[in-house]
């Protein structure tokens, strides 16, 4: 489950992601600061074989934490990461604006509590339903997705910012998904935090999509069945030699339910 559908022997982003926000995580976050904001550089192919994670601490202030991380393989750098933790504290007073509809996750009856991993669920303006099957949604408006990501670490159950790190990876895929598929791939993430998700679901909603000449810029709102709480934005870059079409996905999906839709 960690191959990417780009190539069946790259370790899909999510799970490099996941890494690396796990690695960062255990080895700079506590003493009452959170992580609010990861930057992961994804610029070289990481092999389905042995890699290496190295971290460095950065800053450690007061009411502010920052630290580096390296993905290495056979030697050679293939992920790099950022994180900035910060110590939570009160509200400032005042009305600030924010926008005004807020994404809405599945229903209960569709979207029941799971304990673990789950395939995801999809969603798009131009189809009223939260579905399974990707084909059901290849068309050229809006997308959203309703995760619960598997874990980075066999028999060790993410945490909940190993989760939002997984999940919001997928903005590449809600941001340019096309009526003709995915055609490119994204080279980072970056994602920003105001809280941790509640663990019953994430949710992320496409924001925008800017593309030219062969380069994307996307933006998407992860949420929960609370509201929103991050933002995600990533860059990529055309592949459309290896353009992926929803039909892939759908039997990707049917391929790991044994069949099943």
């Amino acid at each position: 489950m960690a191959a990417s559908q780009w190539s069946a022997d790259q370790v899909v982003g999510p799970a490099l992601c996941g890494l690396l926000a796990r690695t960062l995580e255990i080895g700079h976050g506590g003493d009452g600061f959170v992580p609010v904001r990861l930057t992961v550089d994804l610029f070289k192919p990481a092999r389905m074989r042995e890699l290496a994670v190295a971290t460095t601490r950065v800053r450690d202030g007061k009411r502010i934490r920052l630290a580096d991380a390296v993905v290495t393989q056979d030697g050679e750098p293939a992920a790099r990461a950022s994180v900035v933790f910060l110590q939570p504290s009160e509200q400032p007073p005042g009305e600030i604006w924010t926008r005004e509809r807020q994404p809405v996750p599945p229903s209960h009856e569709v979207a029941p509590p799971v304990d673990g991993p789950d395939a995801p669920l999809w969603h798009s303006d131009a189809s009223a339903e939260w579905t399974r099957i990707p084909s059901e949604h290849e068309n050229g408006s809006r997308k959203r997705s309703w995760q619960h990501p598997v874990n980075v670490v066999d028999g060790e159950g993410p945490s909940a910012f190993v989760l939002a790190a997984m999940a919001a990876e997928q903005t590449s895929m809600v941001t340019n998904w096309s009526s003709a598929g995915v055609g490119f791939i994204n080279t980072d993430l970056t994602l920003a935090l105001v809280r941790m998700p509640d663990g019953g679901g994430i949710g992320l909603e496409a924001d925008n999509h800017l593309s030219r000449n062969g380069i994307a810029a996307g933006t998407a709102t992860l949420f929960d069945r609370h509201g929103a709480f991050g933002s995600a934005m990533i860059t990529a870059v055309a592949n459309a030699a290896r353009q992926i079409t929803a039909a892939r996905l759908d039997g990707v999906i049917a391929a790991a339910n044994g069949g099943r839709r």
